[in-house]
């Protein structure tokens, strides 16, 4: 298990930002951590936007990764399948961020 960093969380954001802008979505605000204590992730919404929220700190990255995509699905209203599709692709595009930033 790999623990989440403050870095892991940015540059994630950026990616998923840019995805989520680049297919016409909602693009959320990200923060860390959330306002309300014991929980991982929150999504407040407000006039038509969204912040998704997400503990960084003893994490593991996956989970944190997982949680920033859930916040641009559940931002953008998808159900099933779209929802599942939609979540396959932000995974891919994350993944192909990371794999162009290791090979730097």
């Amino acid at each position: 298990m790999t623990p989440a960093t403050t870095f892991d969380f940015a540059s994630a954001a950026r990616t998923l930002s840019g995805e989520a802008r680049r297919r016409g979505l909602v693009v959320p605000g990200f923060r860390s951590p959330p306002r309300l204590v014991g929980v991982d992730r929150s999504i407040r919404r407000r006039d038509g936007s969204a912040v998704v929220a997400v503990r960084v700190r003893d994490r593991p990255v996956s989970a944190v990764l997982a949680d920033l995509i859930e916040g641009v699905v559940v931002s953008n209203g998808f159900v099933a399948p779209e929802a599942d599709r939609l979540r396959n692709e932000l995974w891919e595009a994350l993944e192909t961020a990371i794999a162009v930033r290791d090979a730097a």
